[in-house]
């Protein structure tokens, strides 16, 4: 029922404007309109903050569902949750019912600031300083690769508070966007998910109250790295929903077109293609929705589950949407058909949230 509502609510209110979002690299706010009317921007907000209190599986299924149609729109739900998970997972009563609430409510988005200019695989290596003042703290440094910067009301901001330490020396934090002293970089001009922005975001003496931050002081790198097991699966399911959408369209394509006197789905060549796509997809799918039922346990595997997920989807969207191009010939390489973009869209889920390097490292330091 969830995926059948989801999926009319996708092909109505934010397919139409897909082509004109990534064309015009413009933020999908048709889709934002309509996600916050039904609910399902931020579906994985408790009940008691005024969440629809989706499991990780429904989080999982709504964010394929919109990335079918729109990669970009699919990160709304996906870095809503990239963003608020540190909330959830280490912050405090207070900061849970500010922030849920108004995440619930619509008001506002959560984008996550822990990549910067020096370090990006390696996050640790981070300097952006958050320094004890009283009562408050004062951030300065610049974060980098910011998914939805400046349309994002809250940012959950990764700083250093003690350098001797290393990753035991990062703190978390809730930053605003109106807070004195934060701005915007200039939106990266980007292959794909155009319609999502990516900016830099500077911290100039921004001073917070010190009951900002998330968890412990120190504990910041730690909560990132959770955050990550279980975030990770989103971006799965972001390549998982590509690819389908890559294959459903190329699908309906070879049947009509004509070559020799037949469609060309009548071709071994094509439907063995058109099957290699359709298997990995369904493993990808298998893969990730398993990963999600242990996100939602808490099962010891979830490192390695959320990694190999995030790895396996992501290269398989990038071969899918490949060969949907490829399928299409020559109209697969405008920008009059769909396959295009979601080839453009797929490459970045093998980078972000961890690259696939990176994510075969992880797997084996956490073999099951």
């Amino acid at each position: 029922m969830l995926r059948d509502a989801v999926r009319s609510l996708a092909e109505a209110k934010i397919a139409p404007f897909a082509a004109a979002v990534d064309e015009e690299a413009r933020f999908p706010q048709e889709a934002l309109d309509a996600l916050v009317a039904n609910d399902l921007h931020a579906v994985h907000v408790p009940e008691e903050y005024g969440g629809a209190g989706a499991d990780a599986l429904a989080t999982v299924i709504v964010i394929e569902e919109v990335a079918r149609v729109c990669a970009s729109s699919s990160l709304i739900p996906a870095v809503n949750k990239l963003g608020s998970l540190p909330v959830i997972l280490s912050g405090s009563e207070e900061l849970k019912k500010k922030y849920m609430t108004s995440l619930a409510k619509g008001d506002a988005m959560f984008s996550y600031c822990l990549s910067e200019p020096d370090a990006g695989s390696d996050a640790a290596g981070m300097k952006t300083k958050a320094v004890r003042d009283g009562d408050h703290y004062v951030l300065n440094g610049v974060k980098r690769w910011i998914t939805n910067a400046g349309v994002s009301e809250y940012y959950t901001v990764m700083a250093v508070t003690d350098p001797s330490k290393r990753s035991k020396g990062i703190s978390a934090f809730v930053v605003e966007k109106s807070d004195e002293g934060v701005s915007f970089g200039a939106p990266e001009k980007k292959l794909g998910i155009k319609g999502s922005p990516t900016r830099e975001v500077y911290l100039d003496n921004v001073r917070i109250p010190a009951d900002r931050m998330i968890g412990e002081e120190g504990t910041g790198f730690a909560t990132a790295m959770k955050t990550l097991d279980h975030t990770r699966i989103t971006i799965a399911a972001q390549a998982l929903g590509i690819a389908q959408g890559a294959l459903d369209y190329a699908k309906g394509y070879v049947q009509e077109r004509k070559q020799f006197g037949k469609p060309i789905a009548d071709f071994q060549g094509i439907q063995f293609m058109l099957a290699d796509m359709a298997m990995k997809i369904e493993a990808a799918r298998q893969l990730t929705y398993a990963a999600a039922a242990k996100s939602e346990r808490g099962d010891s595997g979830l490192t390695f589950q959320g990694a190999a997920a995030k790895c396996f989807a992501s290269d398989v969207a990038m071969e899918v949407t490949t060969d949907a191009v490829q399928l299409l010939g020559g109209y697969g390489y405008t920008r009059d058909y769909p396959v295009e973009r979601m080839m453009r869209d797929a490459k970045i889920t093998q980078i972000y949230e961890g690259t696939n390097q990176v994510q075969r490292i992880v797997m084996a330091r956490n073999l099951p």
